[in-house]
């Protein structure tokens, strides 16, 4: 099991002090990472992480996986190339994000994880939660 599936946090969000998700475990016994009740919540995270980024003015996978996965703490062109190839779109495109969400955060998931570990519907659900 990995340490994404483990926290119900697919997407891997880390910790920060003084902000509390919805959903979030009253238990966090990760240092490092937020620990949620249910994976809906974990996905619902990515999905509002995402569309700040969109408010941010960041148009653009390779921006987005950027600041997502930082190059100082990630392979970030690997990252990049992994969520592009799985949208369908090149990095430097203008995305929609509302209209590419699931496969967005299913390409994160993915990369997160090293495998897909939860469905279509439960994807669904957390986007739905957003």
């Amino acid at each position: 099991m990995t340490r994404g599936e483990r926290n119900n946090n697919p997407g891997n969000v880390r910790i920060v002090h003084g902000v509390t998700w919805v959903g979030q475990s009253d238990m966090q016994t990760d240092e490092s990472f937020v620990q949620f009740k249910e994976s809906a919540y974990g996905i619902r995270a990515i999905v509002r992480i995402m569309r700040a980024y969109k408010l941010e003015g960041l148009v653009t996978l390779s921006e987005v996986i950027d600041r997502w996965a930082p190059p100082n703490e990630n392979n970030s062109e690997a990252y990049v190339t992994s969520v592009c190839t799985q949208c369908g779109l090149g990095p430097d495109d203008a995305v929609d994000f509302g209209a590419i969400m699931p496969q967005l955060v299913s390409a994160i998931i993915r990369h997160e994880n090293g495998e897909m570990i939860y469905t279509p519907q439960q994807i669904a659900d957390g986007i739905a939660l957003a």
